[in-house]
């Protein structure tokens, strides 16, 4: 029996966009508070029927080796069994239900004291 590697969806915020896309290597990175994504997975069209909205993805991600997404902008990472299809959506602004931290996960203390 062949062992694949695990297939994962991660949905995040980009530019006032939800992009939904599959890999098959995240971890966390080597640079603090990015998420590492490797092996992104793009749907083969065996037909002739093509989704613009994936095949813009593909473009944009072309050449892309790895990419790092910072973690307040993740929404959910998922392990799936079977690939879905790639997407980006606009961010609806009213009466939608992803909103965008308004602020870094990590603030740095003032240890500093005024007397």
């Amino acid at each position: 029996m062949t062992q694949t590697k695990p297939l994962f969806k991660i949905i995040f915020v980009n530019e006032g966009k939800v992009y939904e896309i599959y890999a098959r290597d995240i971890c966390q990175g080597s640079l603090y508070g990015f998420v590492e994504v490797q092996e992104l997975v793009f749907g083969e069209k065996s037909s002739l029927v093509v989704d613009p909205a994936e095949e813009r993805l593909k473009s944009e991600f072309s050449g892309v080796k790895r990419t790092y997404i910072p973690m307040h902008a993740i929404i959910r990472i998922d392990e799936v069994e079977k690939e879905g299809s790639a997407k980006m959506t606009a961010l609806s602004g009213k009466g939608g239900n992803v909103t965008v931290f308004p602020s870094p996960v990590y603030t740095p203390r003032n240890d500093t004291k005024e007397t």
